[in-house]
């Protein structure tokens, strides 16, 4: 399967985070990266969805998490054969295509069973044993097929019988006798130009008289056997390989292997794994919804890379990271966030800028490879700026967040002030949303040492419904701390009026003992000129931690 590149934001993707994946997706594509796919590990908050619903750009792809799964070590579009078929062509198509299995499908293309060498091998030594009187189940159709024979006399060629194969190689009386023990209408004889033998097949009335070497009936014969209902065709070959080759015209589905249980593309790795353990060809066709056959699966595949690769885009801690992330080669990092303890084996680009916003690094690197930004892409980006900087008024602010967004809202023809106004009155409002629901919108988790702290953040124009709601949102932060055993869980109210904030924290009794902002009620702290998580509050709590754990 081609590679795919996903770019993607952190679990409870805000709006730069949302914006950065799209934008730097479309920058790779038009840079001829085209497998780039722009992603989001959650669902969007209101601010988020109004934006790009409002620029009618589609939302990235959900992914709610990397945990390995079928569908990145597949090898699709694989080939297979019909059920129909001989068991002669489908082999032969296997060595063509230099492959171990073939999926059975039927005339639908819906999966039916697995032709594998170890499967067929033993049909085809079960039918064959020249000890035991066996039956070929077969048609006039797939022999014919099976020899490349020319017809003669064909009658009911696509009916499926046991045939019984009988070589003239005896005398005409014993060739007589051995005739008599079997079904005439159930013989397939395979004969050359004797033609003793051949009148006394089509006067016994046999299924299908095979001649061998191109040799052809005389006309009088020709007249009985049509007379007697007895089909006639000229195989190429000579008598032996005749006879072996029908061995081989038996419908591809009797010796495919109907045991083997197709996997979902979406099935994890661990629980496939098993199945391939069990499997004799050490393969599993995959399927989609309908039943039909998308790619093959093999324990080999599991052992190469995946065919995916992530860019990180507006976090870099494996924390806030969609889950699973760490299964796959990481390629590149964007980000203005604090360096988390992230690692790799290899060398990856890796930009992090002490920036208002991830989108603001986006926009500059359309203009540094000279890239013309298209405008709905622009429009995004400017929206990913005014949100992470509060219309550029947060302390995070620089005056390369302030040139973007000058240069942006210029090739858009979008006021900075109202489109900034537009999407922050987006994202504000809180009634009819479960408190569940807002702390999750943009939560990150962080580390420090071997404590870990989860921090959310919403915006408001105006704290009163918030504070009136004081309860259920600490009592939510305490659901979550428990949960993840986590040293504390907080939410920072933003002031976007006023441009101060309110800290709600539900903690551990002694590490509350330590903190030092103002207190406005329990568990609720007044943070004057607070605005930005990453920038203000994380470094203050982060030194907070640090002190409570050493």
């Amino acid at each position: 399967m081609k590679k795919t590149i996903y770019i993607i934001g952190h679990k409870n993707p805000d709006t730069d985070s949302g914006v950065s994946a799209t934008a730097y997706a479309c920058l790779k594509r038009l840079t001829g990266t085209e497998n780039c796919v722009a992603a989001r590990a959650g669902h969007f908050n209101p601010q988020t969805e109004y934006i790009f619903k409002r620029f009618k750009v589609p939302f990235p792809e959900y992914i709610p998490d990397l945990i390995p799964k079928t569908k990145y070590y597949m090898n699709d579009g694989c080939p297979t054969v019909n059920d129909n078929i001989p068991l002669w062509e489908a082999v032969s198509r296997m060595s063509s295509k230099n492959t171990k299995v073939l999926p059975v499908v039927d005339a639908d293309g819906t999966y039916r069973s697995m032709l594998h060498y170890s499967g067929f091998a033993h049909a085809v030594i079960k039918i064959m044993n020249p000890e035991k009187k066996s039956a070929i189940s077969t048609s006039i159709d797939l022999i014919r097929r099976t020899l490349n024979a020319q017809p003669i006399i064909v009658k009911n060629e696509q009916q499926i019988f046991k045939c019984s194969v009988l070589v003239g190689a005896a005398r005409h009386e014993t060739f007589r006798r051995m005739l008599s023990e079997h079904k005439s209408e159930n013989v397939v004889a395979i004969l050359s130009d004797r033609e003793d033998i051949q009148e006394c097949c089509i006067d016994a009335g046999i299924k299908l008289l095979v001649l061998t070497s191109g040799f052809v009936l005389k006309k009088e014969l020709r007249e009985k056997a049509e007379k007697n209902g007895v089909s006639v065709i000229i195989s190429p070959y000579g008598t032996s390989a005749t006879a072996m080759l029908i061995g081989y015209s038996t419908p591809v589905s009797v010796m495919a292997d109907a045991t083997v249980q197709p996997v979902q593309a979406a099935d994890s790795v661990s629980t496939i794994r098993p199945l391939l353990q069990e499997s004799a060809s050490r393969s599993l066709p995959v399927v989609d919804e309908r039943n039909k056959v998308i790619g093959l699966i093999s324990e080999s595949d599991l052992l190469h890379d995946a065919n995916i690769g992530v860019i990180l885009v507006d976090h870099n801690e494996l924390t806030q990271a969609v889950e699973g992330v760490e299964h796959y080669k990481l390629l590149e990092v964007i980000d203005h966030h604090r360096l988390g303890p992230l690692s790799t084996n290899y060398p990856i680009t890796f930009i992090n800028k002490p920036v208002g916003a991830t989108s603001t690094l986006i926009a500059d690197l359309f203009r540094e490879q000279k890239i013309s930004i298209p405008i709905d892409i622009a429009s995004l980006l400017l929206c990913g700026i005014l949100s992470d900087t509060l219309i550029l008024q947060s302390t995070t602010t620089t005056e390369a967040d302030r040139e973007a967004a000058e240069y942006l809202s210029n090739i858009t023809n979008l006021d900075i002030q109202k489109l900034g106004a537009d999407i922050i009155s987006a994202g504000s409002h809180i009634g009819g949303r479960s408190a569940n629901e807002v702390i999750h919108q943009d939560m990150k988790e962080y580390t420090e040492g071997k404590l870990s702290y989860t921090v959310s953040q919403i915006e408001v124009d105006n704290t009163g419904e918030v504070m009136s709601r004081k309860k259920e949102f600490l009592d939510e932060l305490e659901i979550e701390r428990r949960s993840r055993k986590a040293l504390f869980s907080a939410l920072l109210v933003t002031d976007i009026t006023h441009l101060n904030s309110l800290l709600f924290i539900e903690s551990d009794e002694r590490f509350l003992q330590t903190l030092t902002f103002p207190k406005k009620e329990d568990s609720v702290y007044f943070l004057k000129d607070i605005v930005s998580r990453k920038k203000q509050l994380i470094p203050m709590i982060s030194e907070q931690v640090e002190k409570f754990e050493s």
